[in-house]
């Protein structure tokens, strides 16, 4: 592993739940000493054994050498406080639930826990980053940095900055995706970015359909992946997303941006049904086995 020439030596994540544990491993593997947090014993237990499990496929996949993973692994350390893992970073990600007042608190938090030149950077996938970092002193070191799930297998990272953020800040974090095998694309601060504001739109239309009785959820997902090349359909994405997670950006995207974002029904329904994907058994499609590992508020 080449040295790493950047002033970010240490990347702490904050939340190990589903996006969390993936960004913990792909800052691994780009060779930073990780710090995994989480409030919950067990989530972090989960955490651990998902990036295990991830890293033992890439070998068995052949796409990693037995040793890039064992010193992969050995890069992660793992707390149980927001301020112990803060202060010992120069990058400090969260990766919490979609919830404003959440990621407002936690930002609080982190701006009186990490180290005076720390870069303060979300994970959020549809919020805007200047409402939950107003009161951080030093607003040019706050940034999104949007990963997408699986991490593991997924190339892009939105890179979002607010008008306060330098450009020191944003090619820091560009650097840092980089040397996590990721591309970036640099958005300026807009309700949901490029992606959520897209994707929230193809899975609405995908619900709308399914209630008016054009297709079944199955043909509506195969005519999306062999008709427009989509690695997924959007039934598909949003079992493993989290129907709550979907409807959560939508409800957001609605209030801020207009009509063409209402939630369709349907899917109010099935969140309302505790069918919220794969993580609790049951969304659009059945899951017999499933497990949590969501982060808990």
């Amino acid at each position: 592993m080449q040295e790493n020439p950047l002033k970010v030596k240490t990347i702490a994540v904050i939340g190990a739940g589903t996006m969390g544990r993936g960004i913990a491993y792909a800052s691994a593997l780009g060779g930073f000493p990780t710090i995994l947090e989480d409030v919950s014993e067990r989530v972090l237990a989960n955490g651990l054994d998902w990036i295990r499990e991830a890293f033992a496929e890439g070998v068995k996949r052949g796409k990693l050498e037995t040793a890039v993973r064992d010193e992969a692994v050995g890069r992660i350390t793992t707390r149980y406080t927001v301020e112990e893992a803060a202060a010992n970073a120069e990058l400090i990600i969260e990766a919490v639930p979609e919830e404003l007042e959440m990621k407002r608190s936690l930002f609080k938090q982190l701006d009186l826990s990490a180290k005076p030149d720390a870069i303060l950077a979300s994970n959020t996938s549809s919020l805007s980053i200047a409402d939950f970092t107003r009161e951080v002193t030093a607003r040019e070191r706050c940034i999104g940095m949007h990963f997408f799930n699986p991490v593991p297998k997924m190339r892009l990272v939105e890179i979002i900055r607010t008008p306060d953020t330098s450009d020191e800040t944003v090619h820091t974090c560009q650097a840092v995706a980089h040397r996590m095998h990721k591309d970036t694309v640099v958005v300026n601060e807009a309700p949901g970015f490029i992606t959520s504001r897209i994707n929230a739109l193809i899975g609405n239309e995908a619900f709308a359909m399914l209630e008016a009785g054009v297709a079944s959820a199955a043909d509506i997902d195969k005519a999306i992946k062999l008709g427009l090349n989509h690695p997924m359909g959007p039934f598909e994405m949003v079992d493993l997303v989290g129907l709550d997670v979907r409807l959560r950006i939508l409800e957001y995207l609605h209030e801020m941006l207009g009509e063409k974002y209402r939630p369709n029904p349907l899917l109010r329904q099935f969140v309302s049904e505790g069918r919220l994907g794969r993580k609790s058994g049951r969304g659009v499609y059945d899951y017999p086995h499933h497990e949590t590992h969501e982060r808990k508020p």
